[in-house]
């Protein structure tokens, strides 16, 4: 009996061989080049809605992060006015004592112009082209007096703020609402009052506040030191409570961090490839290519006649 011998079937059967051995090197490529498992869910099998469910929370803990970067901006810079208005407090009372201490007064209404414009700076302070302490009138300055005379001009105190009542409040995370929000009349009418009795003395019977200090004036000007000591500790306070708020949306900040990277891992977990055991798996699919090749070509050279040959 004779065995038949088929070319054309050991041509497809090499062929399929080889084609199969170069779709697995270009599987283990891909691995090695991406260093992921997969590229879609469905090279993932049963861990696909697990990680569904993990890049969804990893979204949401993204958003967080990212407002939470601006809650923090909007908090330093109010912290930066406050202690502006505070230091300002601070200057006046500075500025009494050393008149007091020296017996003239020739240039303290000059030196309390200066912390004036310095305290309505902070009161109009803004964050990315708004007013901080407008309320919800964000686009109107909220403290419009611009000079110690316009608050002896008839007017109340509080005509010159144009705040309204809003208090912004922000959600740092999926179970903390912090109010970031600060108003310029909380932070400055008790002292645009005080600065107010300055400007009146000095505009009334016993001033002007030029050259040496009179019994008048010194009796008045003693009087402010404790005034202007509660003025700036009332803006230090306010303060205060900002930096806490700070410090808290600065925790929120590093939990969201410690999630985020611990979702980041557990979802390399599923999708990052044994980089090591991929490059094993690339080399032997390139072997296999090769073999397979080498079959294809050693059938290519051979025929009928070479085989029945003696």
């Amino acid at each position: 009996m004779v065995t038949r011998v088929s070319t054309p079937g050991n041509y497809a059967a090499v062929l399929a061989n080889l084609l199969g051995a170069q779709q697995r090197q270009m599987q283990a490529g891909e691995k090695v080049s991406t260093q992921k498992n997969g590229t879609d869910l469905k090279d993932y099998a049963r861990d696909a809605e697990m990680l569904t469910a993990m890049r969804s929370l990893k979204a949401r803990i993204e958003v967080y992060q990212e407002q939470n970067t601006f809650i923090a901006e909007r908090l330093s810079t109010q912290d930066t006015a406050l202690n502006r208005i505070a230091d300002a407090a601070q200057g006046v009372r500075q500025a009494i004592a050393e008149a007091i201490a020296s017996g003239r007064v020739d240039t303290l209404m000059e030196d309390l112009e200066a912390q004036f414009r310095n305290a309505a700076e902070g009161m109009n302070a803004r964050y990315g082209g708004k007013y901080l302490f407008a309320g919800g009138q964000v686009d109107t300055r909220p403290m419009t007096a611009t000079a110690l005379s316009d608050l002896t001009s008839g007017p109340p105190i509080a005509n010159w703020f144009k705040n309204d009542s809003f208090l912004t409040s922000a959600k740092v995370d999926e179970a903390t609402t912090v109010s970031t929000g600060i108003l310029a009349d909380d932070v400055g009418t008790d002292m645009l009052a005080a600065f107010q009795t300055i400007q009146a003395f000095h505009e009334g019977g016993s001033g002007p506040f030029t050259g040496a200090m009179t019994d008048a004036q010194r009796t008045f000007l003693e009087g402010q030191l404790a005034t202007w000591d509660g003025v700036r500790e009332d803006v230090t306070n306010v303060a205060a409570r900002n930096g806490m708020i700070q410090k808290r949306v600065e925790t929120v900040r590093e939990d969201l961090k410690t999630r985020d990277n611990a979702l980041a891992g557990m979802m390399g977990d599923i999708t990052d490839a044994d980089m090591a055991e991929a490059v094993a798996q690339l080399q032997q699919a390139q072997l296999s290519v090769q073999a397979a090749a080498h079959v294809f070509t050693t059938l290519q050279e051979s025929s009928l006649l070479s085989i029945l040959r003696p």
